[in-house]
Order: structure tokens, then C-alpha cells, then sequence
């Protein structure tokens, strides 16, 4: 079986999660990257994988393929593209689409939930009659970047202007603000069923900026599904994995923006701990055809975790980190470990996005008491400090 990666970063849930899932699949694979120099000891073509024909001319002058795959935000698209071309089992690219651009995804889900957004491109002037305080984002955005709440049309005027700056040929959103509690919603598909696999409560840092603090497990309420359910229909998503994050608004739950992608942030191995499974294989057996009825969904086991982002309160430099911890070590029956972001020595600046994470520590045991006896009590013993 030849598997196609198509990648950019080298990150957590490429190197630690699915390389290894493919080798314990027995599976050969092969790289497509734009930076062919960060993946050594691996075969490894180089491609403008942001370029669906640029992947596919890679993979028709290589190897067979057998599978095509991403987990990468930017490459959704490309990758389901090149996997239709050469047959293969693979998202539709329209959903891939509609998923990554934020005011695409306002447009599919008008029929099912009624969230005032508006697309204002480069040049464009401010929107009226917006429903204030809105949230100001670009429509192709990733990790809370240039994400901000304004409460009134000076304050949206002042924000499109600092993120003009940054971007000046972005398109950007402005939308209702969702208050209410944050959850992730995470399906697994083959095309023909869609299952929820599990779910997250978000903890956010102050406002306006929305930087992810913490994520704490917790499947979703199933007076929700019917309305998440809809919205995932409405745009296209069946296939593959996906998550989903929203809003529990007064007037019931509400998305905020799909990512048709495995969640990040080491939440996915946090997701496969609890469930006592191989997640990372599964998402890659279902993108060989495997149809979700071999993997015994029925019978899941759930424990309890948490993902905890250390972030950075101040800028400065990073003079004390906490030991990684991989693997893992168990205190009280929870399994901790703690993967550094930074360096000592590392400067940091506060940007307000998920950017400004130090480390990621994740904990997993028996129920919420001792996995946050464990997370405070590391947190107590090996600080990130900054001067």
C-alpha cells in the first residue's frame, strides 16, 4: 500500500501520529512537501502541494498511489483534487472548499442557522447595520490569528486597518459574536456514515483575542446533534475527519467554523488515548476504503483528559522550561506528558493567538479530580518563566 503525504510543517500529528500509523500498517510512504529538507530519512518528492496539479504531476511521476492524504489546513483542497483525479477514495473538494473559507462556510449554513457575517474584501468600505460586538477574522485564517472582538464601528474601522497591515490582500469576515460556552464537536466518515468519535469544552484566554487555553473532554450533549448534524450536511462534510468547533448560544448551539481536518494541538493523541484506539491508522485505513463498520465504533471506551496550552503572559525570554515529557509518566493513574514549544533562550512576543503557546501538556486518567491534581501539581513544579 503506497501512501501520499502531502504536507508542509513537520508537525506533532504528522511526525507522531500518522508516519508511525502508516508504518505500523505496513504501509509505504511517500512525502510531498514544499520544504523536502525537514523530513530526512524518508522519501520525500518535492511539490507545490498547495497546487492540485503540481501534486498530481509529483505522484503520476512517481509510485503508484494507493492513498492520498492531508492533515494540513492549507491543503485540504489539493489533496482531495489529486485523490478524485487518480480515483481514489477521498473528500469532495467543494466541502474542502467551503470548510477553509470562513464566508463560504456562512453561505452554506444560511438555510440551517441564522449568524449575521459579512465578506469584506481589500478595498471594500465597513459593512452597516452590523449586530455589535462582532468578531473580525480573515476568511482564510488559522490558530486565532488576527481574530479580535470589537464592540462598535470605530473599534471594527481600527481593526481592519491593523490587520490590513499584516494582510493587506486578505479577504476578511465580520460577524455576530457567539457567546455561550465552546465546544468541539469530532466526526470520523467513509462516505456513506458519519460518526461522532467524541467531543472537547473549550477554556479561552481574556477577550477580545481568542486564544485556546485548555480543552477538556466532553462528548457532546445529544440535544445538540440534530442541529450540528444539519450543519455538517450543509456543507458537504462526510468523508474523512473533521472538527467541528461552536458556540452553545441561548438560542441553541451554533458553528463558529469547521476545520475538515483531525484536530490539532495534541489533542488528537489525547482523543485516541481516551478512546483506547489507533486513531491515526483508522483515519488512514478509511482514506483506503475501509468502511467505518471494521473498526467496532459501538464499543469505545472513554476515561477522561485534558489539553493544557501554556502560554506566554508576558513577552520576554525564556530563562526556565519544564522537561519534556515523552513518554509519558503516570502519577495516580494519569498519564501525563508535556511536549516544549520553546527553547530556553527563546524570545517571545505576546500576539494574542495560539502563537504564543510555550508548551502543550496533556493528561489523561480516570476522571477530572486527578487529572487536574496532576496538571496543577507539574505546572506548580516545572514553571515557564520569561524575563
Amino acid at each position: 500500500m503506497r501512501l501520499y503525504l502531502t504536507t508542509l510543517n513537520p508537525t506533532d500529528s504528522v511526525t507522531g501520529g500518522f508516519l508511525p500509523a502508516a508504518a505500523a500498517l505496513g504501509w509505504d510512504v511517500t512525502i510531498l512537501t514544499d520544504q523536502p529538507d525537514r523530513y530526512p530519512g524518508h522519501d520525500v518528492v518535492a511539490a507545490d502541494v498547495r497546487d492540485p496539479r503540481a501534486v498530481i504531476d509529483a505522484v503520476a511521476a512517481h509510485h503508484r498511489p494507493d492513498v492520498i492524504f492531508s492533515n494540513s489546513d492549507h491543503l485540504q483542497a489539493a489533496t482531495a483534487l489529486a485523490a478524485e483525479y487518480f480515483g481514489l477514495p477521498g473528500k469532495d473538494w467543494r466541502a474542502c472548499v467551503t470548510a477553509k473559507n470562513k464566508a463560504l462556510t456562512r453561505r452554506a449554513l444560511s438555510a440551517v442557522e441564522p449568524v449575521r457575517s459579512v465578506r469584506i474584501p481589500p478595498g471594500a468600505d465597513l459593512p452597516e447595520g452590523l449586530p455589535y460586538p462582532v468578531v473580525v477574522k480573515p476568511a482564510l485564517g488559522v490558530a486565532s490569528e488576527d481574530v479580535v472582538l470589537v464592540d462598535g464601528r470605530e473599534a471594527l474601522a481600527d481593526a481592519v486597518a491593523a490587520i490590513r497591515r499584516r494582510r493587506p490582500e486578505d479577504v476578511l469576515v465580520a460577524e455576530e459574536f457567539l457567546e455561550g460556552p465552546l465546544r468541539t464537536l469530532e466526526t470520523l466518515g467513509d462516505g456513506s456514515s458519519r460518526r461522532i468519535v467524541g467531543g472537547f469544552a473549550t477554556t479561552l484566554g481574556p477577550l477580545p483575542h481568542f486564544v485556546e487555553e485548555r480543552l477538556d473532554w466532553r462528548p457532546p450533549d445529544p440535544d445538540h446533534l440534530p442541529h450540528l448534524t444539519a450543519a455538517l450536511d450543509a456543507a458537504g462534510v462526510g468523508f474523512g475527519m473533521c472538527h467541528t468547533e461552536y458556540a452553545v448560544t441561548r438560542d441553541g448551539p451554533r458553528v463558529i467554523e469547521i476545520n475538515y481536518r483531525l484536530i490539532g494541538d495534541n489533542c488528537d493523541f489525547l482523543l485516541a488515548d481516551i478512546l483506547g484506539v489507533p486513531l491515526h491508522q483508522w483515519i488512514l485505513r478509511v482514506h483506503a476504503g475501509e468502511p467505518l463498520s471494521a473498526f467496532g465504533l459501538d464499543a469505545l471506551r472513554t476515561a477522561y483528559g485534558a489539553v493544557v496550552s501554556l502560554v506566554a503572559e508576558r513577552s520576554g525570554t525564556v530563562t526556565a522550561a519544564p522537561p519534556d515529557l515523552c513518554p509519558p509518566r503516570t502519577d495516580d493513574g494519569v498519564r501525563l506528558w508535556h511536549r516544549a514549544l520553546r527553547e530556553i533562550g527563546d524570545h517571545v512576543e505576546v500576539t494574542g493567538t495560539n502563537r504564543d503557546y510555550l508548551g502543550l501538556l496533556r493528561a489523561a486518567g480516570p476522571d477530572r479530580a486527578s487529572v487536574d491534581a496532576a496538571i496543577d501539581a507539574f505546572k506548580k513544579e516545572h514553571p515557564w518563566v520569561l524575563t
